[in-house]
């Protein structure tokens, strides 16, 4: 059964994450074969690099890494992204495949495994996430609607740059939480990107001025640690 692809004709992305080369193998061709783009990485590190290059539409990740457990891969995700996360693990308690899904994995698969029941799992995964990914976001008199990629504010169309929408979206599916900026750079930009940029600022200055007036302002910055919608 082969996966629904977007609308755009991009092939569904998914990073795999282990360190044993021969399941790395396995599941890229089998993954490759039913459709999907993949990426792997063989360490935590090398996986926070990636995810912020390959930006991936769900992670497959392994429980043990050479450089850390992958709970700790699964925090940072989970700070920056609500990316879809099958978690693979060797240890097959029930006590570990709680953990795994209160630190923030959206599936739990212990070892060994048929592709077939992966194969399913993440499908079911990018089934609940494009319905929730697609659902209209709103924030007081805001609404932004991902599938469309339209903002209005009271009732009036706001036009946006793709990056602008981007960031929009990202504050919005967080609304009244503090974001830092590294969070968002991780998140728009990738984990590798230049660390003394002002780009978020630009970004954050140039919805403002779309966004905002006086009486009704929605963005907030808070001065040392990012910014929030609303709040």
């Amino acid at each position: 059964m082969r996966p629904s692809l977007p609308s755009n004709d991009q092939k569904t992305r998914v990073l795999v994450v282990d360190d044993e080369q021969s399941i790395l193998d396995y599941l890229r061709l089998g993954l490759q074969y039913e459709g999907f783009e993949v990426d792997c990485a063989t360490s935590g590190s090398q996986a926070l690099r990636r995810f912020g290059d390959f930006r991936p539409d769900l992670v497959i990740l392994d429980r043990m890494l050479p450089d850390g457990d992958g709970l700790s891969v699964c925090d940072e995700l989970r700070n920056v992204s609500e990316v879809p996360i099958l978690m693979l693990s060797a240890r097959g308690e029930v006590e570990d495949r709680v953990e795994g899904l209160r630190r923030g994995a959206d599936d739990y698969l212990p070892k060994p495994f048929k592709f077939e029941e992966l194969l399913a799992r993440a499908q079911a995964l990018l089934r609940r996430a494009g319905r929730q990914s697609t659902r209209l976001l709103s924030y007081r008199d805001l609404e932004l609607d991902p599938g469309s990629r339209r903002v209005r504010r009271a009732g009036q169309p706001v036009e946006l740059t793709a990056r602008e929408f981007d960031l929009l979206e990202f504050l919005m599916r967080w609304p009244e939480r503090v974001l830092s900026r590294e969070q968002i750079l991780t998140q728009l930009w990738g984990f590798d990107f230049e660390g003394n940029t002002n780009v978020v600022e630009v970004h954050i200055s140039s919805l403002r001025q779309k966004l905002d007036d006086p009486e009704r302002q929605l963005i907030r910055t808070v001065r040392g640690v990012g910014y929030a919608l609303g709040g």
